[in-house]
């Protein structure tokens, strides 16, 4: 008997991988959001990049590296301590590109061999981001790393003498994960420690101690007894570390090595169990006289180390933003393929709502994301920009990285049993969805500091709503919302506190509408304004969907490919 009479099916209805996608060029949105907000000039580094990320070869770097997490060698054959965390080699690969494209050094230098800047760095982060947009598509994890290492360099200008020695290997686009004192590196890593048991987010509650070793002072040498709770990327060659020294809660410089060539002591006690985010290990620590150098004043680390954390909020976002993205793109590419009751998914009016009104947010996210992204790229005397910056960066931090979770789920449950299982990315991704929001600041957080800079600075939120005002043009809905808004925030102090989320949601559907709405197409804008802001509000995609144009916005979302 032939083998084949033992074939008992053809397949004939399942989509087939997710790959080969040029992820910049089938992205409308991000092109236009690229273009608007000052890095049209990149345009041709990200379609290489876009290429390369969502080649077959890319995707499998992101799983091999997952697959493969990193462990931890705390000491040698002999016994010695030497702390160390082994990644699997994809994993180096994916941080090779990361590098090469220039996400972890600070823009001004070119963000690729080949695409400079014009002159001034204009659209640098913009840039930047989109290239971090584009990768985190393809493996999220090791963009933690990253991200700090380039958050990392505001906190350290604070003290030139620190910093200048690292500057050159900062700025490098040579990867280097040789294990040894920075000094003898081609490129360096920065991460960062500041959360421990009994404090979390309420930092002042540490209890890590810094002694100075000899004369205190900024710049000067001190010694790190304590515990760290969290500390991502372990094997970074430096930390920006919070500790109490005798002046109160300061900042240090901590590097793996010693001065004198010997491993610090930066004992890692074991790697944490994450829900997703397997590729980037964290660890819990504990500092037995690690050696540091103090950042600026004792008793400053929080104004101190906030330069970096803002910035990490900044990619946060833009992470979030592109997670949102490849959910979107995997669905809608499953759909287009899987055929049900006769007929294409996409083809069937319920998943086609759906579908659009997914892509609704991610647009929306898009936009907002890369407005906060340019402002960051404008000078500190641009009063505009800094206020949107200030205003803007807990708001799009917040909403953005709240719709991930959600969306991916419901990406998940259109690819079905498909998307449940571990074979596929959408279970990989909808494990790393959560993180973002919780990093850097919980949503309660950013709710916080959102009405922190509305009482301290005032007018701050008045030139972020001037500009709405103007983006809306007199669309109604959007200057009613926005009304309703400044209502609120007339309100006294303990109403505001009560209802901090439903503002901060209001402010950022209300931004992001508004960018819509003037630069979006009227199907996409529209929709956005009459779903989000319209006086019937639906908690799940598709509700509501009939007053969506679909074929108009999925062929936006994802031409056909």
């Amino acid at each position: 008997m032939h083998a084949q009479s033992f074939n008992t099916h053809d397949i004939t209805n399942q989509s087939p991988p997710f790959e080969n996608v040029n992820l910049f060029a089938a992205d409308r949105a991000l092109q236009e959001a690229i273009a608007r907000e000052g890095a049209e000039w990149a345009a041709e580094a990200l379609t290489a990049f876009g290429e390369s990320v969502g080649s077959a070869r890319g995707f499998e770097i992101g799983r091999l590296a997952n697959e493969n997490p990193p462990r931890l060698k705390r000491f040698d054959q002999k016994g010695f301590p030497i702390d160390f965390v082994e990644y699997h080699p994809t994993y180096h690969e994916a941080m090779a590109m990361s590098f090469a494209a220039g996400m972890h050094c600070r823009p001004g230098v070119s963000v690729s061999d080949t695409e400079t800047a014009p002159t001034g760095g204009t659209g640098g982060q913009v840039a930047r981001l989109g290239h971090l947009y584009l990768m985190t598509q393809m493996e999220a994890g090791h963009v933690c790393p990253v991200t700090m290492t380039h958050a990392s360099i505001s906190t350290l200008k604070m003290q030139p003498e620190i910093y200048a020695p690292l500057q050159s290997l900062l700025n490098s686009r040579t990867y280097d994960p040789s294990f040894q004192p920075y000094a003898q590196k081609t490129s360096i890593t920065i991460g960062m420690g500041m959360t421990e048991k009994q404090g979390g987010t309420d930092v002042r509650a540490n209890t890590t101690r810094a002694l100075p070793c000899s004369a205190p002072g900024p710049g000067n040498a001190y010694q790190l007894i304590g515990h760290k709770w969290f500390l991502s990327a372990p094997m970074s060659d430096a930390f920006l570390m919070l500790a109490q020294a005798p002046g109160g809660l300061s900042c240090f410089f901590v590097p793996r090595f010693r001065p004198d060539g010997t491993v610090n002591a930066i004992r890692l006690q074991r790697l944490k169990d994450k829900l997703g985010n397997r590729s980037n290990a964290s660890s819990e620590v504990e500092l037995q006289n690690a050696h540091g150098w103090l950042i600026g004043e004792e008793g400053r680390g929080v104004p101190a180390i906030i330069e970096m954390v803002t910035m990490t909020r900044l990619d946060c976002a833009i992470a979030s933003a592109g997670q949102m993205r490849l959910a979107l793109a995997m669905a809608l590419f499953h759909c287009r393929r899987r055929t049900v009751f006769q007929k294409r998914l996409v083809d069937q009016t319920l998943m086609a709502g759906v579908l659009a009104d997914m892509a609704l947010d991610v647009e929306a996210s898009t936009a907002l994301a890369f407005r906060l992204a340019r402002a960051f790229d404008c000078s500190e005397d641009d009063e505009r920009e800094a206020a949107w910056q200030r205003v803007m960066t807990p708001v799009t931090k917040y909403w953005v990285c709240k719709l991930a979770p959600a969306l991916g789920y419901e990406a998940m449950e259109c690819l079905g049993g498909n998307g449940y299982v571990e074979d596929g990315m959408v279970a990989r991704l909808y494990r790393e969805l959560p993180l973002n929001a919780i990093w850097e600041g919980s949503g309660n957080v950013m709710c916080l500091d959102l009405l922190r800079v509305l009482r301290q600075a005032p007018d701050q939120a008045r030139l972020v709503f001037d500009e709405i005002r103007t983006l809306a043009n007199g669309e109604r809905r959007l200057i009613s919302s926005l009304s309703s808004i400044e209502a609120h925030l007339s309100g006294n102090t303990v109403d505001l506190e009560r209802h901090a989320r439903s503002l901060v949601e209001d402010l950022a559907r209300t931004a992001s509408g508004a960018l819509l709405h003037a630069h979006a197409p009227t199907a996409v804008a529209d929709a956005f304004l009459e779903k989000r802001l319209g006086t019937r509000f639906h908690q799940t995609y598709g509700a509501g969907h009939h007053h969506l144009d679909s074929a108009a916005i999925l062929e936006r979302a994802l031409p056909e490919i």
